[in-house]
């Protein structure tokens, strides 16, 4: 195990006191909720300084659109809905094809770790006008040591397996690498070593991005189902893989 990353809270509560008065004012009429640990984030942000209550109120107003399944219990704590949930894989091109089907388009965007640039960019090519709520950012774990480990001994083609279900994952390990001298040999290991498991379609479009290939992919974007991918087909890829090297 390897953690990689952390999700922290912005120090300023500010951008989501902002979001609620303008949720409040009426100046949205749909609310994209991108993560359960950014949701909860704003919730918390909102309650440190007046009631969550009055966020709950607020998201009832409008039309809320869940990116899968991990908002949901958050906002029944909040005692709001979502009128839509996106389906597997849950990526943002099924948002995008979700609000096309709606005539919303006063658009505020709880964001996960990092902006989604291009996500964005498709809901105002529909004609929306788009608000990123900014409440959390990802960084790199306050422990370095077990990541650093991690990309030694990949370097080393000690692992026979790598899970990503994340690609800022992907990203840390690589930026740990190269400060650590690594790099050429973790990226070896991944093209010709290892075999790599990736939990979905936005994980693997990063690892190709990064020049890499996914071996082994589950047909549901879950943990369980990559674990289980992963163990099923393991042996055969290594095999493949592995001819011809050392």
């Amino acid at each position: 195990m390897a953690p990689s990353v952390q999700e922290r809270a912005l120090d300023d509560p500010g951008e989501a006191m902002r979001f609620l008065e303008r949720l409040e004012s009426g100046e949205f009429d749909l609310v994209i909720c991108m993560t359960g640990t950014g949701l909860a984030f704003l919730r918390d942000q909102v309650a440190a300084r007046t009631s969550a209550e009055r966020l709950g109120q607020a998201l009832r107003s409008v039309a809320i659109v869940s990116r899968g399944p991990k908002p949901i219990p958050v906002l029944k704590q909040l005692g709001a809905r979502p009128a839509l949930v996106v389906p597997e894989p849950n990526t943002w091109k099924e948002i995008v094809d979700a609000v096309a089907a709606r005539r919303e388009r006063r658009i505020a965007v709880q964001e996960y770790g990092r902006p989604n640039v291009a996500m964005n960019a498709a809901l105002e090519k529909l004609g929306a006008r788009v608000t990123p709520v900014v409440v959390y950012r990802w960084e790199l774990p306050g422990d370095l040591g077990p990541l650093q480990a991690a990309a030694r001994r990949l370097a080393e083609r000690r692992f026979d397996v790598v899970l990503f279900t994340s690609s800022i994952q992907l990203e840390h390990l690589l930026g740990v690498a190269g400060r650590l001298g690594f790099a050429s040999g973790v990226a070896s290991a991944l093209r010709e070593y290892v075999a790599i498991a990736s939990v979905g379609p936005v994980m693997t479009a990063a690892l190709e991005t990064a020049g890499f290939s996914a071996d082994i992919a589950p047909v549901h974007p879950k943990m369980a189902a990559l674990v289980k991918a992963a163990s099923e087909m393991a042996q055969a890829v290594l095999a493949h893989k592995r001819a011809g090297f050392p």
